[in-house]
Order: C-alpha cells, then structure tokens, then sequence
C-alpha cells in the first residue's frame, strides 16, 4: 500500500455536489492498494500516517505526528497511485489490486483509523470524487508500507 500525504490546513471530498468528508488542520492521504497487499501493509500504513513527523514544533521543525498536533485525517481511496509509469506515456495500472480487494483493504484502513483516532474522515470508494485542499507549507511525501 502507499499514501501520497499532504499537510492541509484544510481538506474536503465531494461527491455529486454533496460533501461526504471534510478536515481542517491535518492530513489528505491519498491510498492506492497494490496486487498482494494485506491487512499487514494496511496497519505498517496506518501507524506511519498517525505517527509521521511532518507538523511543526514551537522551533518550527517538523517534530510532531498527527496526533501530536491534534489533526484530522482525511482517507480517500485512489487507484491511480498503483499505475506503472515506467515506460511509455500511458499508465498501466497491472500492479493496483482488482477492485474487490482494493475495497476490502481500503475499508480496514479506515475501520483500524477510526479505531486508533477519533478525527477520521473518508472519500468514497469507486466515486467520481472532486477532493479540495490547501497545503500547508507545502508539505507533501509518498508513504510506502
């Protein structure tokens, strides 16, 4: 599995013109869900998005993880991320997970982020989703599990 987090100072998801998820000050963590992915890579993910160090201190170092600074976490599922780009000038997506098992895992994902922390908001999966967002810095980076 791996994210694309982004620093926000806030973070929203719409889906036909409703907004289905929403965070102020925290984290956008975009998902994509490889071919043999498993529960195992969906806790190592999970742990590096509550605990990455990516918020300032009172010195202005990014010293603080997401709980540290008190944030939300917006969890939105994304294929994309799972694309080949080596070669070529058309992604293939051959190593994202069929679509079945990329819905199971992102779904634990969730529940286990709901279970470990109380601001959790969530895309939908398989929507035609228009995310919105400020980032905050900008800080951006590519988590692996």
């Amino acid at each position: 599995m791996k994210a694309l987090i982004q620093r926000v100072k806030h973070a929203s998801v719409t889906v036909d013109g409703s907004t289905i998820g929403a965070i102020d000050h925290g984290l956008l963590a975009l998902v994509g869900v490889e071919k043999g992915d498993s529960e195992a890579e969906a806790d190592k993910l999970l742990h590096k998005l509550l605990h990455y160090r990516v918020f300032s201190d009172d010195a202005g170092k990014m010293n603080h993880n997401l709980q540290q600074a008190q944030g939300g976490l917006l969890l939105v599922s994304q294929f994309t991320l799972a694309a080949d780009t080596h070669k070529g000038l058309r992604p293939s997506f051959s190593s994202a997970a069929p679509p079945e098992e990329g819905q199971r895992l992102f779904h634990y994902l969730v529940d286990r982020a709901r279970a470990a922390w109380p601001q959790v908001a969530t895309g939908q999966f398989g929507a035609d989703m228009q995310v919105a967002l400020t980032n905050d810095g900008p800080v951006t980076f590519l988590l692996k599990s």
